[in-house]
């Protein structure tokens, strides 16, 4: 398989891997393509990836969420809480952002003066007011909040310890080239897999920055550097732990470049391009040092094994044990799924 040489960590490890180089969407903006990568769908409102896998796999840890979101790199691009919100589905299974500098979760700690068992007076007496709310209403976000305030309390025990990377051995921090304090991708990956150590069934990652209309040279080859460590530390400790087998690791954008450039001179970029573009997958039920799929030879459009948004998604929740077509919620009297009425599963790429 050919990896750029602004990745050769990724190229040590990419045996690992199947490349699909047929990825393709159907929007062409941020927002939206971001929105339908995450939830099959460009409007507001509908579960995200992790919520759904949150929703149909449950919790391993009854201490940390099911679903926790990492962002590093900077740029004007904003993240949207939409992006890993939980739509219809019930709140408890929303995304919850960690970080590795300052605070780990906002607002979870007890402002200065409140002690653990003034809290906990609190939240028994909101729990007991929330249970009469819903002995009245029957209101099922009622129960998904008073769950929330609870995992907010026993977090607040659980998550300083796990966040704590600087807890890891100095040749671990190295092989990730992580330093414990500062907001970056390597510090997420280490994080991200402490947190599948400890049960957290999806752990997304996101990393801003590549959003090279002009000086794409430049940029890129330093946002490469930043993630190209990182990315193949984490595979190959998840590896020697013997987590690979049974973790999923999926790397990618919303859309790609184009293949010919935008600007002029030196400061030339890519515009973005969701027709033909190229995301990989290792791990869990993954088939290995394999390439699927092909652009036209000018490299604009999927033309080889295409596989849309939908079909990596259904792929996605199979390798996780759930069948797309089967993993439904019923919402103003019709049964939504991720892949809404298409996707089917790739399955070229299962070992």
């Amino acid at each position: 398989i050919e990896v750029s040489d602004l990745f050769p960590r990724v190229g040590e490890i990419i045996d690992n891997v199947s490349v699909i180089r047929s990825v393709h969407s159907d929007t062409f903006n941020h927002d939206p393509a971001v929105m339908f990568m995450n939830t099959g769908s460009v409007r507001f409102g509908r579960p995200s990836l992790g919520s759904w896998l949150s929703y149909g796999l449950g919790s391993e840890n009854n201490d940390l969420p099911a679903f926790v979101v990492l962002a590093s790199g900077k740029n004007r691009q904003p993240l949207l809480d939409s992006y890993w919100g939980s739509g219809f589905l019930p709140a408890e299974h929303q995304g919850v952002q960690f970080r590795t500098s300052g605070d780990p979760v906002l607002f979870v700690e007890n402002p200065d003066g409140i002690s653990r068992q003034q809290r906990r007076r609190q939240l028994d007496l909101i729990n007991w007011m929330n249970n009469k709310r819903f002995e009245s209403v029957g209101d099922p976000e009622i129960v998904a909040r008073i769950a929330q305030y609870e995992l907010a309390y026993r977090m607040q025990m659980s998550v300083p310890e796990l966040t704590d990377i600087s807890t890891e051995p100095e040749s671990i921090r190295k092989s990730y080239g992580s330093e414990p304090g500062k907001v970056s991708f390597a510090n997420n990956c280490l994080l991200a897999r402490r947190l599948a150590e400890r049960g957290v069934r999806f752990i997304q990652l996101y990393d801003k920055g590549w959003d090279s209309h002009g000086q794409i040279v430049s940029d890129h080859t330093e946002r490469c550097k930043q993630v190209d460590q990182p990315i193949a530390a984490l595979i190959k400790d998840l590896k020697q732990r013997g987590m690979l087998d049974d973790t999923l690791v999926v790397w990618g954008g919303e859309f790609g470049r184009t293949p010919m450039s935008q600007g002029s001179g030196k400061g030339y970029g890519r515009d973005h391009h969701p027709h033909g573009f190229s995301m990989w997958m290792a791990g869990g039920g993954i088939r290995p040092g394999h390439v699927h799929g092909a652009t036209d030879e000018f490299g604009y459009f999927a033309a080889e094994d295409r596989v849309h948004v939908h079909d990596l998604n259904a792929t996605i929740l199979h390798c996780l044990g759930i069948d797309h077509e089967s993993l439904t919620f019923k919402h103003q009297g019709r049964n939504f799924r991720l892949t809404d009425e298409f996707g089917k599963v790739v399955d070229n790429i299962l070992s």
